[in-house]
């Protein structure tokens, strides 16, 4: 009796070691994947080449900020007006799409140290006698992309109901009126109304700059309790300036 006991002991934890060895192995967790907002439609910022792949400086700077990091983005193409509303929804993590620091944005985002030093200029359309910001006042039609900083500086320039003010959903939309025709001047950021200009030298826009728009920068932002995502996003931007990898990119898209 005691031997077919020990037999069946002995069975049984042979039993229980071959399934042991059998158990597949623990496998480590899934790492997560950062959704990142953009408007591709900021050149040369933000756009989509041919093959559809979201490309330009922000891409660029926020895929070298996530490698630096360790972390694992995807893009999110995502219209510029509903984009805060997108954040803050946790539809995404990220937003990364020239974004203006601005005080009123920091109640409701956390942002990044800067990454662009940014300035407001105006597009002129041929013929229209506008050489300074105060010349807006007396322009017909003036064109900003709602929402922006351009929008706000240009209420508190206009008037927030003046009707010569008007608002469009996108920066092509706004410059492709400017090309048209269809409003004297627009209003918006350098690196993008500039980028514009470059490839239209024969059309006989005439860009202004003045004192009078002061300089802006742009920052990554995630939701406000997201600081340890942020203290990467950081650390990786402060890299990126030390290693030359920032310089590399910054040069490939604005000359100096």
């Amino acid at each position: 009796m005691k031997i077919r006991l020990l037999h069946f002991l002995t069975a049984a934890l042979l039993a229980i070691g071959l399934c042991a060895c059998e158990r597949p192995a623990d496998t480590a967790p899934t790492p997560k994947v950062y959704r990142v907002g953009m408007n591709a439609a900021f050149a040369p910022f933000g756009s989509i080449d041919t093959s559809g792949k979201i490309v330009g400086f922000d891409a660029d700077i926020m895929q070298a900020v996530a490698d630096q990091a360790g972390i694992k983005i995807v893009w999110v193409n995502t219209p510029w007006e509903g984009i805060f509303s997108t954040l803050a929804n946790a539809d995404i993590d990220i937003i990364a799409s020239g974004v203006t620091i601005t005080d009123e944005r920091k109640q409701s985002m956390l942002f990044s140290d800067p990454y662009f030093e940014a300035k407001q200029v105006i597009l002129v359309a041929p013929g229209k006698q506008i050489s300074s910001p105060d010349d807006l006042k007396q322009a017909n039609r003036v064109g900003v992309t709602g929402g922006t900083s351009a929008d706000t500086i240009m209420q508190k320039m206009l008037g927030k109901n003046n009707n010569a003010l008007v608002r469009f959903e996108s920066l092509p939309l706004l410059l492709n009126e400017v090309d048209n025709g269809g409003v004297d001047a627009a209003v918006g950021d350098n690196g993008a109304v500039e980028n514009h200009l470059k490839f239209n030298k024969d059309k006989g826009f005439k860009l202004i700059e003045s004192d009078k728009f002061e300089k802006e920068y742009y920052g990554i932002a995630v939701r406000p309790a997201d600081t340890a995502l942020m203290a990467k996003i950081n650390s990786a931007l402060k890299a990126l300036h030390g290693n030359g990898s920032y310089d590399k990119i910054y040069a490939s898209y604005f000359s100096k």
